[in-house]
């Protein structure tokens, strides 16, 4: 009986610990470009809410999303708002790093968005960047834990590399900033893999260290970067999840799924379970 009761409890603790955890995400969406004929958004973009529900993401970060792209996304599944504004004009125009989230989950505290330039406070192109790039960030309070954490998503330039090496500055001094002491997530399609400059600043800081690194599972199977080639075999992760100390992370997976033989995006979404 005694060992019975140890059992129980055990389970318990188990299915507690579990139901308190969250699942994050980052997913680069492809912006809606009538050139791709063979994977044109409109096609795509039922297949994504599906593998987003699917998948249960609590919260995510989305890249290159434009208006028209959120909104149809935000349609298609319920209880989901979105934050986040325009790379090009603070608004509507151009591409977004919008931030996902269960309104059931977490309520939204705060919010805000940074250019990733020497001035961060309107769009305008940053050092040797071929784009305007942005961060957008919130602060959020878990329902289930009254916990806070900030999570910010951000889209580094794929073409500057001195861009890329400040944007990584610029996010651990928003980090510092913005976060302080609150836990915090950085999600985002950086352009590089686990062996630039730029994603080794933010692993090898004293403030962020990388999923991947320590999930206790681990599915990845691929790169995250495919390029609509579903035979494709990306071997660098270029879209990234990283956290402060005050999480652990239970499970990692690039998720590598396929519909009638063609990729949701050219990027595979990248999840992680954290708990507190």
């Amino acid at each position: 009986m005694k060992r019975f009761f140890l059992l129980v409890i055990t389970a318990l603790v188990y299915c507690n610990s579990f139901s308190q955890s969250f699942k994050v995400a980052t997913y680069n969406l492809r912006f809606d470009n009538q050139s791709d004929t063979a994977d044109l958004w409109v096609n795509r973009e039922p297949f994504i809410a599906g593998l987003i529900r699917f998948n249960g993401f609590d919260i995510f970060g989305t890249q290159e999303g434009l208006y028209h792209q959120l909104q149809q996304l935000k349609d298609d599944l319920p209880g989901y708002d979105y934050i986040g504004v325009a790379r090009d004009d603070g608004d509507k125009k151009g591409e977004h790093s919008a931030i996902f989230f269960r309104t059931d989950r977490f309520t939204l505290e705060d919010s805000g968005n940074l250019w990733l330039s020497s001035d961060t406070s309107r769009p305008n192109l940053g050092w040797d960047a071929a784009c305007i790039r942005i961060c957008t960030w919130g602060l959020f309070r878990d329902k289930l834990t009254d916990k806070e954490f900030v999570m910010f998503n951000v889209h580094y330039d794929h073409v500057g590399t001195v861009a890329r090496m400040e944007s990584s500055k610029l996010m651990l001094r928003a980090v510092e900033k913005i976060a302080g002491e609150k836990p915090a997530i950085l999600t985002g399609d950086f352009n590089v893999t686990e062996n630039s400059e730029s994603y080794l600043l933010l692993k090898n800081s004293a403030m962020l260290e990388d999923s991947y690194d320590h999930a206790a599972i681990k599915f990845a199977p691929s790169g995250t970067f495919n390029g609509f080639d579903v035979n494709s075999k990306p071997l660098g992760r270029i879209d990234h999840i990283f956290v402060t100390g005050a999480f652990t992370v239970s499970r990692y997976g690039i998720l590598t799924n396929i519909y009638n033989g063609h990729c949701p995006s050219d990027h595979f979404p990248v999840m992680v379970e954290l708990s507190f």
